[in-house]
């Protein structure tokens, strides 16, 4: 055993393998991989999942890595063996919701450059002949997908690493963690000590139980899923091929299944999720190692159908199978034999519980963890994006910056109570049973439920708002006190949202943003982040990482951009500065305030303190605004005294505040800060003078339909890492002659390349069409871009979108199409912002 190592892999599952593999590529030497288990079929996930690589998926960034897995796994061989047969695949629809739900998986494939086609059943039929076609109506296929050989692509990956200068020892326990000064400095094995200044956590289902050793928390949860391999079909006999039909998903019954030779593989989602505590998953000791159980099959531990009789049924006996539960897959085993008859006269050959693992979101985690520098977390990992992980993480470690925006991914991105084990654990048994759900975008989670609420909760409720969580708080969408102002509107004599969009929405949002227009309304912005920077270096600290100019006087208020060392946004904040050494800094949420710590000065000269708990918002927005709080307060809230962009300090009533001329709604208006046991109060003070104005509270959804009228972006939507201020309309916010700061270089290279393409407004030829996001966007017979932000604008009356368009359709009066659930509805290039081009009405 090596006792010093530049890093310190710490799982030799797919996941390990594949960072190995890409740091070797990247130039990386004196890397160790240990892994509890043996090489390589290490007795983890990797070593019993059924290698499905299915790549279509509603985030980008998973499907670009499902992408790439695709190509690296193709790419790679061992022994001249395969690593990926590139089968295909067919997602069936066996309801009309689901092959509507079809065309827009497709369409999500399209925005991202992935290849797919809505076929009919006998299509369907003629690439898998077991297939009853007369019981769906319709399929997804994807030609690329295929199956992975996932241990053999791991031992591939290795031996490349081992040339280039990787170590690997397996049945090497991790035993504890040594660090110093926030850092870690070594890693305890049960074969002895490695001195280190770099971890990386690739285990799997054991990642909580490992991070805790470093006091590190991984927010995920292991999960028992059902696999059976049926004894050889009829139809395959004689079948010498290992895998030749595509891979089939039932997701209206839960189920998937693929060939095994000859015979099939079938899985199940559909039982009760069965959660397993990492501190309950038996000890690797308890397993010999994959080669002495039997022949191998996907995975190299799995039996060959043909040394199975039909009378007897295997089990895989590995650390991370459970045993079956019968109970829970009779009625599966009928519904997937509905569609694939020729099932009901096979039996069972070989039958688990497998263990795999959920996050809160479903997705990733993927970075440094922020509590111990040098300590790195890949985890919560498939096989579909395994080599894809790999890459991602090997380049956040070698060049701070990954090539896909990793904000579904990041770490950071969880608030503090979804590491908590009850929630990890309520969320996990979600993520599981709505799997192959259809969700909709704006689906809401039902429990735990409420987690975070604002002081002006209780006021809400009594005024009917409808919430919507995000990020742990309760967010009013829209009020149903507001009916009467529906009423009154004239929003009833425009198109009516129907179908996918009307969902999780109310003709009453349109009132509330008339009325935002006319009069004035209340918004809650407590779930804001945002964190105080203070200290003799934090006005250097500041400009550092973001690309606007911010040294001004104290009450100054600058809208900027944080990029990374690709000149990528990472993201949009508004800083305030309220005195010398003090800023606010308004944030999209934790991972900001992890990146602002993670670049602070170890010297002590900045403090980064996040202040959103104990504190609280309410965005007064409308042509009468001034009218509504001048009369609460002391303090001179004219235009002249306190102009557009400006903070002060002052008193609302008897509230001490701290006021921001600002608004993301493109209106006059404040954005009022308090410490939140002011919070009730300062909200009662503004309705009550509020009502004989006509102020009505508001919620986010007429929020977002007001800034895309005014065309402000939203971070996450509208512009990630992939983006460059310029790109995304921002470059106001670069003021490269300023001074150094982050990603300045690629942003000059960026600048003198000049723009490819550019963020767009798109207002629609039928403004009764509604889209919401992610959907291609098509010019002369090829799609050059996706939705990122849509709406129906009320004051401007039209519908509209925007995405990212090359920059020679990206002028006034290009025509597009937006392909929404398979049609196609005509739109055109506009100038933006559509309502307000001046700014007359903030300025007001």
């Amino acid at each position: 055993m090596q006792t010093h190592a530049r890093l310190v892999i710490i799982g030799a599952g797919i996941v390990g393998c594949s960072a190995a593999y890409h740091l070797a590529r990247l130039g990386w030497r004196d890397i160790v991989v240990i892994d509890q288990g043996p090489l390589f079929a290490t007795g983890g996930s990797t070593s019993h999942a059924p290698g499905l690589v299915f790549q279509t998926n509603g985030s980008q960034t998973m499907c670009r890595m499902a992408q790439y897995a695709v190509k690296l796994y193709g790419e790679l061989s061992l022994d001249d063996q395969p690593c990926f047969y590139p089968v295909g695949s067919l997602e069936v629809a066996y309801t009309p919701e689901r092959l509507r739900d079809l065309h827009r998986r497709r369409g999500w494939g399209r925005s991202w450059g992935l290849h797919s086609d809505v076929i009919g059943p006998a299509e369907a039929r003629a690439q898998l002949p077991l297939l009853d076609d007369s019981k769906i109506l319709g399929a997804l296929a994807v030609p690329g997908d295929g199956i992975a050989k996932a241990v053999r692509a791991c031992e591939a990956m290795a031996r490349f690493a081992q040339a280039h200068g990787a170590s690997f020892y397996g049945r090497t326990p991790v035993t504890g963690f040594e660090t110093a000064g926030g850092r870690v400095t070594a890693v305890l094995t049960g074969q002895g000590r490695i001195a280190t200044e770099q971890v990386l956590l690739c285990g799997g289902i054991w990642g909580p139980k490992v991070g805790r050793l470093a006091g590190v928390s991984v927010p995920l949860t292991p999960c028992q899923h059902q696999y059976v391999r049926t004894t050889p079909l009829r139809e395959l006999l004689g079948e010498t091929r290992e895998v030749v039909h595509p891979i089939l998903r039932h997701q209206d019954k839960a189920m998937y299944a693929r060939q095994v030779g000859n015979s099939y593989g079938v899985g199940s989602y559909q039982h009760t999720p069965l959660l397993v505590c990492p501190d309950d998953i038996r000890p690797h000791e308890t397993w010999v190692s994959a080669t002495e159980i039997t022949e191998k099959d996907n995975n190299n531990a799995f039996p060959q159908p043909s040394a199975i009789s039909v009378a007897s049924v295997a089990t895989w006996d590995m650390p991370s199978v459970m045993p079956f539960t019968p109970e829970h897959f009779d009625g599966p085993w009928q519904d997937m034999a509905e569609i694939l008859p020729t099932l009901r006269g096979a039996d069972f050959a070989a039958t688990m519980n497998g263990m795999f693992s959920f996050t809160p979101d479903g997705n990733p985690v993927v970075g440094e963890a922020p509590n111990l520098r040098g300590f790195w977390v890949a985890e919560a990992v498939w096989v579909t994006h395994g080599g894809g992980v790999g890459k991602a993480v090997a380049e956040l470690m070698a060049t701070g910056s990954a090539e896909w925006d990793m904000r579904d991914c990041d770490i950071d991105r969880f608030e503090p109570h979804a590491h908590s084990a009850p929630y990890v654990l309520a969320r996990g048994w979600t993520q599981y049973d709505e799997v192959y759900d259809i969700l909709h975008p704006l689906q809401q989670m039902e429990q735990p439920r409420p987690l975070r609420t604002s002081p002006f909760y209780a006021r809400q409720q009594a005024l009917g708002a409808v919430f919507f969580e995000g990020r742990g708080w309760e967010r009013p969408q829209w009020f149903e006190s507001n009916v009467e102002t529906l009423k009154r509107s004239n929003v009833q004599t425009f198109n009516p949202r129907l179908g996918w969009a009307a969902r999780c929405w109310s003709p009453i949002a349109g009132a509330e943003h008339l009325a935002t227009r006319e009069h004035i309304a209340l918004y809650d912005m407590t779930p804001l982040t945002r964190c105080e920077v203070a200290g003799p270096g934090a006005l250097a600290f500041l400009q550092h990482l973001t690309t606007n100019q911010l040294e001004k006087p104290a009450g100054s208020v600058v809208y900027t951009c944080m990029c990374d060392e690709r000149g990528g946004v990472r993201s949009d904040v508004t800083v305030t500065r309220l005195a010398e050494s003090e800023f606010q800094v308004a944030c999209n949420g934790p991972a900001d305030i992890a990146w602002l710590r993670r670049h602070a000065p170890e010297d002590g000269r900045v403090l980064v303190r996040e202040t959103t708990p104990g504190t609280c918002c309410v965005g007064v927005w409308g042509p009468r605004a001034r009218e509504l709080v001048q009369p609460l307060s002391g303090d001179d809230f004219s235009n002249e005294t306190f102009p557009y962009f400006t903070a002060r300090r002052v008193y609302i009533g008897e509230v001490p505040c701290m006021a921001q001329r600002v608004s993301y709604v493109g209106e006059l208006g404040w954005e009022i800060y308090t410490s939140a046991d002011y919070g009730l109060r300062l909200w009662d003070l503004l309705w009550a003078a509020g009502q004989p104005l006509g102020a009505i509270a508001a919620g986010r959804t007429a929020f977002d339909a007001l800034r895309l009228e005014k065309g402000y972006r939203l971070w996450g939507a509208d512009m990630h890492a992939e983006h460059t201020p310029y790109e995304a309309g921002l470059g106001f916010t670069v003021k490269l002659d300023k001074g150094d700061f982050l990603g300045r270089d690629a942003l000059i290279r960026a600048k003198e390349r000049g723009l490819s393409r550019k963020l767009c407004c798109m207002v629609l030829d039928d403004s009764a069409h509604v889209v919401l996001g992610k959907e291609p966007i098509w010019a002369d017979g090829q799609v050059v871009g996706y939705v990122s932000s849509a709406t129906y604008g009320y004051s401007v009356g039209k519908s509209f979108a925007y995405g990212y368009l090359p920059i020679e359709l990206a002028s006034a009066g290009a025509r597009v199409e937006i392909e929404y659930f398979g049609e196609c509805y005509g739109a055109t290039v506009a100038r933006e912002p559509l309502f307000d081009p001046h700014g007359a009405r903030l300025r007001s």
